[in-house]
């Protein structure tokens, strides 16, 4: 088992798990790394090259990521959310990618979410958890995060729209040959379809310390 303390969190889009990563790693002082934004990073630069990823390989872009991409105020628009989905696809852009991931937290830990870190990255974590919603609520978070206006008059049908997206994106990420998006066999679900974000932490804070705790007398 890993010795440090590293915390997988796993889930589809919108679902809250970036939110629960960022709040457990403060409440716990321990780093914290988006993954999808490596993935986001490669599909940005493919885009900048004026590459598309559906039909070019992203491994050279991959090979030149480095974390501070990762800062980047242009990685969460719908352009790069195609670019990215696509790119996690790629095989050799995973392999490159999985190195940065795993020595980010091997050493002094971490909270690390995504779609394969307690399958693949962090198969031995101390504490994994899936975090998962409805697509309905999903797709109403992220139009209320990226909406102009969130009370606009054509609310119902963009949040319509959005959820198709979610679900196209689900679709893929359960399908593809790399990694799919799926819970690692001993990971705790926890459904947030009428959490707050308070209360989502408030359990993963009750999982992680239990689990702690397991260690420690076992």
């Amino acid at each position: 088992m890993t010795k440090a303390l590293v915390i997988a969190i796993d889930g589809p889009a919108a679902a809250g798990k970036g939110t629960l990563a960022r709040r457990l790693a403060a409440a716990l002082g321990l780093p914290y790394l988006d993954t999808g934004l490596l993935y986001r990073a490669v599909g940005r630069r493919m885009i900048d090259a004026g590459l598309d990823p559906a039909t070019h390989p992203a491994d050279e872009q991959a090979r030149g990521i480095r974390l501070a991409d990762l800062d980047r105020d242009d990685l969460r628009v719908p352009e790069v959310d195609r670019a990215a989905s696509l790119v996690a696809a790629q095989q050799a852009v995973r392999a490159i990618l999985v190195d940065i991931q795993r020595n980010f937290a091997v050493a002094g830990g971490g909270v690390l979410d995504g779609r394969d870190i307690g399958t693949v990255i962090f198969p031995d974590a101390t504490v994994k958890l899936f975090i998962t919603a409805s697509t309905q609520a999903r797709a109403r978070r992220r139009w209320e995060q990226m909406a102009p206006d969130p009370d606009a008059p054509d609310r119902a049908a963009r949040v319509a729209e959005v959820a198709a997206q979610l679900q196209a994106r689900d679709d893929a990420d359960a399908s593809r040959a790399a990694a799919p998006l799926r819970a690692a066999d001993d990971a705790v679900w926890i459904d947030t379809d009428d959490m707050t974000a308070d209360e989502v932490l408030d359990e993963a804070l009750r999982i992680v310390r239990r689990r702690t705790e397991d260690l420690k007398t076992g």
